[in-house]
């Protein structure tokens, strides 16, 4: 049984803005390559945040079959409230510590129960640093974002 990967990544031109998501899908049998998937997506109006979010909730739904998967981001907003946060958020019944309503919690929720049908590592990697499957997330984030993005706005 050959190990999953997906590398997400987010990318939104303004905070709000044209924003997009991407996906790297690798299986891997003895550190090679034996499978890959790319997926990616955007929105008109949205956040860094939504994207990065919607970026792993893809990655999850896009399983057919409950699997064991390591899904590796570049967002500490992710991965500290997918690992952590969640839990006060569901104890608190989806408020903040201050009892704020939690920000997103339509993907925190989708989430939420996307990853309760599998078996999932979370890992955090730092974004822009020459990490080859997360730059490759990262162009796919952008691709994903260019049909929402007015002609001659930088991302």
């Amino acid at each position: 049984m050959p190990d999953l990967f997906a590398y997400t990544d987010g990318a939104c031109s303004g905070n709000p803005g044209p924003g997009g998501w991407g996906v790297l899908l690798l299986a891997r049998e003895g550190g090679a390559v034996v499978k890959e998937r790319t997926l990616c997506g955007g929105e008109a109006d949205t956040t860094n945040n939504r994207m990065e979010l919607l970026a792993a909730i893809s990655a999850l739904e896009t399983l057919s079959r409950a699997s064991k998967i390591t899904i590796v981001t570049d967002s500490a907003y992710v991965k500290n409230g997918v690992t952590g946060w969640i839990f006060g958020w569901k104890r608190n019944g989806w408020k903040t510590a201050d009892r704020k309503p939690v920000k997103n919690v339509d993907l925190w929720q989708r989430l939420d129960e996307a990853q309760s049908r599998h078996d999932v590592t979370w890992q955090w990697i730092k974004g822009h640093a020459g990490h080859e499957e997360n730059e490759r997330a990262d162009a796919l984030a952008r691709e994903g974002m260019a049909p929402f993005k007015k002609k001659g706005t930088a991302a």
